[in-house]
């Protein structure tokens, strides 16, 4: 089919989560209920660091700009596939696949680069404790989520690039419930080569470049920590520590499975894979919230105290009291 057609009547037909019809109202209720703890729970992580001053430095600076990016990566896939469940249908056009995978790829990736950055922030902290101000500054985190926004823009857009430029020659059922990259690899018609090799080193170093980053950051801190003469030092250091490195186990885990281990075509590797994609795109941000509240007195403090309707926003006082 040629592009021009493409772009105006071509439609694709989403697998789903299950081809079962008894199922569809289950997972309409299961989805909606985790979408809507998702986007509550991270709204109030932002508005617990937002309004309290106490958790004004970068650590919380970060994970803000997690909690905002986990929003956004969990609208751009649910909502869709919750009307395509309640309405039964599981069409998407043309021009809404690529916008929804090039949205998909921005957040998706950038959850990748801010858990790196969220682990050289526990470097600088563990193991350049008296430079961490001058070091980790409002200016430098700033511009450090900055950069991590360009480079998934610039990511996402190339891919998305490389899928407009292959055709597609009928209607195709893309075996997955959203658009992403190997789905619409394997269902084109026209030659996929460059895409595969832009995938290949591209995605995998946008994988596997942030994971050795935090590996080595890892490395360094614990030899910092185990050269700290008190246990209750060494507890408090890596305490501040646990929840970024359960997140980081738990994304980078579903991500790896998802993508770097090959699966056949057969119906219950299918299966799998989607469980896996669910996992870091819709299980993994419902997470987050619970992860980094539950292990953080602090954090849970801020929580209870909006909870209880004790808000006051001092996010500029914070950002002053810090220059």
């Amino acid at each position: 089919m040629a592009r021009g057609n493409q772009t105006s009547t071509f439609e694709f037909l989403l697998w789903g989560l299950s081809e079962q019809p008894q199922q569809q109202h289950i997972l309409f209720l299961i989805f909606l209920g985790m979408y809507l703890v998702t986007v509550a729970g991270n709204l109030l992580i932002v508005l617990a660091i937002s309004t309290d001053v106490r958790l004004h430095t970068p650590m919380y600076f970060f994970l803000a700009s997690l909690s905002c990016d986990d929003i956004l990566l969990v609208s751009t896939i649910v909502p869709k596939a919750l009307v395509n469940i309640h309405t039964q249908s599981r069409t998407i056009s043309y021009a809404g696949c690529l916008v929804q995978l090039y949205f998909f790829l921005t957040f998706g990736d950038m959850d990748i680069f801010l858990l790196a950055t969220m682990a050289y922030d526990r470097f600088v902290a563990i193991c350049h404790p008296l430079h961490y101000r001058m070091i980790m500054s409002f200016q430098r985190c700033s511009l450090l989520v900055t950069v991590c926004w360009t480079l998934t823009n610039l990511v996402a857009m190339t891919h998305t690039f490389l899928i407009f430029r292959l055709s597609f020659c009928s209607q195709k059922v893309i075996p997955d419930f959203f658009c992403d990259l190997g789905p619409l690899m394997k269902i084109a018609c026209s030659e996929t080569q460059i895409n595969e090799l832009v995938l290949l080193f591209l995605g995998g170093a946008v994988i596997l470049i942030p994971l050795l980053l935090i590996l080595v950051s890892y490395i360094r801190i614990v030899s910092a920590i185990i050269r700290v003469p008190s246990a209750q030092g060494r507890r408090k250091a890596f305490s501040t520590c646990g929840s970024h490195i359960s997140v980081v186990a738990l994304f980078f885990g579903t991500v790896i499975r998802a993508y770097l281990c090959p699966s056949s075509s057969s119906s219950n590797s299918v299966v799998e894979d989607t469980a896996a994609v669910v996992m870091y795109t819709v299980v993994t941000p419902l997470l987050n919230p619970f992860i980094y509240s539950l292990r953080n007195k602090d954090m849970k403090g801020a929580l209870v105290r909006i909870l209880k309707g004790k808000v006051s926003f001092s996010w500029a006082q914070g950002l002053l009291q810090r220059k």
